[in-house]
């Protein structure tokens, strides 16, 4: 039985008054908690190296619009996907999120859901990430087969090593590989080059996450990369903003992106200057800011992709 808490089942780190959690019936909210609908930065994070991938496919086919249909269809599915992930995620850290303040709150330690309610939501909201699948060449449908290995090892990481986040940036970044594919039918240099740029870029942004939990994941035992690097973690982060920069330059050179594409590589590498400059890891808030702000920081980038495969085809 769903039962809410004093604060009508909000979750600590949600967006405040998200639609979410106003509109939806109170009914259907907590299983919108379990999908993350109210923290979209998630689903904006695992969609984004996707539609980097379909963009600059499309530069290497000469250039031009990217195909809409499947700039809809990898939203949708990102959004049901991280949806399904998320959940799983859930049931599996259900005993460490209750040890944790900011994840006590989560629908299954809160009570709102039970487990056998939140196995049944994943099996549907994958059933519909199948549907989406589908859409795509049979290339593109095994691979997107083969990330949910990927997706299944993750939540164990953290009880394990200190690089869960390497982990996150495989499961996260699959995209990269399943947007080429979806567009050339095969998977080629720029495509792997893209997939190594964003895991590099998820160390970046999710070691910034992940430092709003680093005393709570020390007393329970859980590792993570906000841990291991402590007071050195600018130097770490940098180190990793400049690995996504390079590895996303050699993506664009080798598909024969122009200049547009490097300018708005130019004003991305700004925008992680920008977070290093405001990088407080002992503010949980500020760090949860700066993680978010990584959605602009994948705009930028997939904006000067667009344009530049645009000023490509253009006579």
């Amino acid at each position: 039985m769903i039962q809410t808490s004093n604060n009508d089942g909000r979750v600590a780190d949600a967006v405040r008054k998200h639609w979410a959690d106003h509109v939806l019936p109170r009914s259907v909210r907590p299983y919108a908690r379990l999908a993350r609908l109210e923290r979209p930065i998630g689903w904006w994070l695992l969609l984004l190296p996707g539609w980097w991938a379909i963009a600059m496919a499309q530069t290497a086919s000469g250039g031009g619009m990217p195909n809409l249909w499947y700039l809809v269809l990898f939203l949708v599915g990102a959004v049901v996907m991280r949806g399904a992930g998320c959940t799983f995620n859930d049931i599996v850290d259900r005993g460490f999120d209750a040890a944790v303040a900011r994840t006590r709150s989560r629908p299954i330690p809160s009570g709102q859901v039970s487990v056998g309610q939140a196995k049944t939501f994943m099996i549907a909201l994958s059933l519909t990430g199948f549907l989406v699948l589908i859409q795509f060449n049979w290339f593109a449908v095994g691979l997107g087969v083969l990330s949910l290995a990927t997706v299944a090892i993750y939540p164990f990481m953290k009880r394990f090593t200190y690089w869960p986040q390497v982990f996150l940036g495989i499961a996260f970044n699959w995209g990269a590989l399943l947007g080429w594919a979806a567009v050339r039918g095969q998977i080629e240099l720029p495509a792997i080059l893209m997939y190594l740029g964003g895991i590099s870029w998820t160390l970046a942004y999710d070691t910034i996450y992940a430092h709003q939990d680093k005393e709570d994941d020390l007393a329970i035992g859980i590792k993570s990369t906000a841990l291991k690097f402590g007071a050195a973690t600018p130097k770490w982060l940098a180190m990793f903003f400049a690995l996504t920069f390079i590895l996303l330059f050699a993506s664009g050179f080798s598909a024969g992106a122009g200049v547009i594409f490097y300018t708005g590589l130019a004003g991305a590498a700004l925008h992680a200057a920008w977070q290093l400059t405001r990088l407080d890891v002992d503010d949980p808030d500020v760090c949860l800011m700066l993680f978010r702000s990584n959605r602009n920081f994948g705009l930028i980038v997939f904006g000067g992709i667009v344009l530049d495969s645009l000023m490509k085809a253009s006579p």
